[in-house]
């Protein structure tokens, strides 16, 4: 199961090491390269819940194979974008897709690990499932440096299919039980719920383009909320509901998935944020900004396994107090080195904020997962793994729409200090954010006059710009952070117990 999973980690961040190669190629603009990052991850959180639901009906086996043929066939067309005007919607709306097999994916293989283990012994051994695949995480910009620089940017895409094989391969040799559950489908529930986060986050991701001041934006954020808020209605009033909202009645549940969601906003973005910072401000390769994220996963690793040993041990809530506070301090240090442009001094801070963030991750989605009613491993992991990806692309677009502002003010004050009129200034100053945020693509800029030529001898000041710019986005993930410290100290503190098995739920079939 960790391997069928180690597609859904590595596509999480490998995208972003190959971003400048991709908009250089295909022409994306800023906006669209985010949103090739932002669909995989938007698509995760609007289906994880249906992924969950359907692993529960039909067991897990099924769904997992399922999964990773939907999530294989979705990279292989993602490699095989064609270049012109379709480029940038069909890399959208695979990727999409690929989010699409993920969440299908991952809340089932995860269901199937949770149900081997009994709960005394879940904590260490979903540490251990967290943990390596998190580091599967960290593989995913080494793996699209090193195809990106030696092949082509498509291959960070094509890397998914002989992990598939593999994957499909092990998954029939391991002779999985499947164990069906009675109920239906609520596909009106599904409906309500990925509409509702898709038009919310829309909102957040357009707010740079449209203005805070927009009617649309605020449209999109409201309508998407109030959407889910008739989602949680229509939920409590169905027999077989797409989340059975009763888990949110224990209050440890409650507050996992709070932090777990404050956790996130930092977790996932910080890899395409960081990875476009050390292109640009750094001048660092794509295989070298690969390895400045190594420093982050270097706490991640020891902190996930330490976390799930005090889970084990002492329950979540200590694990979850020491992980926010690690992951603000390191956050808000990480931030303030930013300007020094210089990776030898900003990694202590780096591999803090990464262990914050291990400490979190393995012992709330364990202690949540523990809380099921009725064994159902499956609908409560669609729940938690919602409530996480629908953070990564809420942090994704505020903080992508706080960079874009503070960089082009930034780039703006630079130009105008060296006689670039106001207005001009303004234009130009949106350009380079776009260029800068979209890719990395630091190269001055050809032809002659004052604008051009204003414009290259700034190009040293612009990327201090950008690490400015860039600061904004670490010390809101550092906020993030604290604000789940406020939520961790709320855990009641108690340990879940073993579940009994649910009287609804079929007999498993034995193996094979």
């Amino acid at each position: 199961m960790m391997f069928a999973v180690a597609m859904t980690f590595i596509d999480q961040t490998i995208v972003s090491i190959a971003a400048p190669d991709i908009v250089r190629e295909l022409g994306l603009s800023s906006a669209g390269m985010q949103w090739v990052v932002n669909a995989y991850l938007l698509a995760l959180a609007a289906f994880f819940a249906l992924g969950g639901r359907l692993a529960d009906l039909y067991g897990p086996r099924r769904i997992v194979v399922i999964g990773t043929l939907v999530f294989v066939i979705a990279s292989v067309l993602c490699g095989c974008v064609p270049s012109g005007d379709y480029a940038q919607p069909w890399l959208i709306a695979f990727r999409a897709v690929q989010g699409f097999g993920a969440a299908l994916l991952f809340p089932a293989a995860l269901a199937v690990v949770v149900a081997v283990f009994p709960v005394e012994r879940r904590g260490r051994a979903l540490a251990l499932f967290f943990g390596i695949s998190g580091a599967l995480t960290a593989v995913g910009p080494l793996l699209g440096g090193w195809l990106t620089a030696s092949w082509t940017w498509r291959a960070v895409f094509w890397v998914n299919v002989p992990v598939a094989i593999v994957a499909l391969v092990l998954t029939a040799l391991a002779h999985i039980a499947d164990r069906p559950r009675s109920g239906t489908l609520d596909m009106p529930g599904a409906v309500l719920v990925a509409a509702g986060m898709g038009l919310s986050v829309l909102g957040f991701q357009q707010a740079w383009s449209w203005g805070w001041g927009s009617w649309a934006t605020w449209l999109c954020v409201v309508g998407g909320l109030a959407i889910l808020y008739v989602f949680v209605r229509y939920e409590r009033g169905v027999r077989h509901p797409l989340i059975d909202l009763r888990v949110f009645g224990d209050k440890a549940f409650t507050v996992d998935s709070a932090v777990l969601f404050f956790a996130m906003l930092a977790f996932v973005p910080v890899f395409f944020f960081s990875s476009v910072y050390a292109q640009v401000s750094l001048s660092a390769s794509p295989n070298q900004a690969a390895l400045f994220l190594l420093y982050f996963f270097a706490g991640f690793a020891l902190a996930s396994q330490w976390g799930g040993r005090i889970l084990d041990k002492r329950g979540a809530r200590p694990a979850l107090k020491a992980g926010t506070i690690l992951g603000a301090v390191g956050f808000a240090l990480w931030a303030n080195e930013l300007t020094n442009l210089s990776m030898h001094d900003q990694w202590p801070y780096a591999a803090l904020a990464g262990a914050g963030i291990g400490f979190i991750l393995a012992p709330a989605s364990t202690d949540a997962v523990n809380r099921a009613i009725g064994t159902s491993y499956g609908e409560v992991t669609g729940i938690t793994q919602t409530v996480r990806n629908y953070a990564a692309s809420v942090g994704l677009a505020v903080f992508g729409t706080l960079l874009s502002r503070a960089m082009t003010e930034n780039v703006t004050d630079t130009l105008r200090a060296r006689g670039i009129s106001p207005a001009v200034a303004d234009q130009v100053a949106r350009g380079i954010t776009d260029s800068v945020s979209g890719h990395g693509d630091s190269t001055p800029p050809t032809g002659t006059g004052q604008v051009a030529e204003a414009t290259r001898d700034a190009m040293s000041s612009i990327q201090m710009d950008f690490a400015q710019a860039n600061q904004w986005v670490f010390y809101g993930m550092a906020v993030a952070l604290g604000l789940g410290f406020l939520c961790a100290v709320r855990h009641p503190g108690d340990r879940a117990l073993p579940k009994e098995p649910d009287p609804m739920e079929k007999a498993p079939t034995p193996p094979e």
